[in-house]
């Protein structure tokens, strides 16, 4: 899966070898610089306007990478991640829904089929469609999130109950 995990995009004149690697490195350095930035700015008891700039981080770093890598592409979903994560702390239910939406067919193709990670961003687009109140998404996501919960956690498990509670609730 490694050349799913490092796709990239597929345009009529395709981006050279050197490109690509130096891409990864950017990426790299971009995903190193945003924890820094990220651990810097919590210490500073997370303002609304550092968060931003965590954002804003995530948001030029995808356009750059995405000249180059296809949204699939493990790089662009770390940082896609980030942002749903900045997006979720700021209450931006509508930015986090986009950045969920984009991660999750990726994440069901790169993880295994009962991955709790794939079990993770159905539960967090679930309760974000509900937020959002799309009742019919979100019952939709957060059975799949049980779904796969069932298999990894066994049907007992009380954070299986307590999804079904929730759906009970709505």
């Amino acid at each position: 899966q490694d050349k799913e995990k490092l796709e990239i995009c597929k345009l009529n004149d395709p981006p050279s070898a050197e490109t690509v690697k130096d891409m990864i490195k950017y990426a790299r350095n971009v995903i190193e610089e945003f924890r820094r930035a990220k651990h810097y700015k919590y210490i500073l008891c997370l303002t609304l306007t550092p968060l931003l700039e965590l954002l804003e981080i995530c948001e030029l770093s995808l356009d750059k990478m995405g000249a180059v890598f296809e949204d699939s592409n493990v790089y662009m979903l770390h940082m896609m991640y980030q942002a749903m994560g900045v997006c979720l702390y700021v209450q931006d239910w509508e930015g986090a829904l986009c950045y969920g939406q984009k991660i999750i067919r990726p994440y069901s193709k790169h993880y295994p089929s009962y991955s709790l990670n794939v079990a993770s961003m159905w539960l967090k687009l679930g309760r974000l469609y509900m937020t959002l109140k799309n009742r019919t998404a979100g019952v939709k996501a957060l059975k799949r999130a049980i779904a796969i919960m069932e298999v990894a956690h066994g049907k007992d498990h009380p954070y299986i109950s307590e999804i079904k509670k929730e759906l009970e609730d709505h």
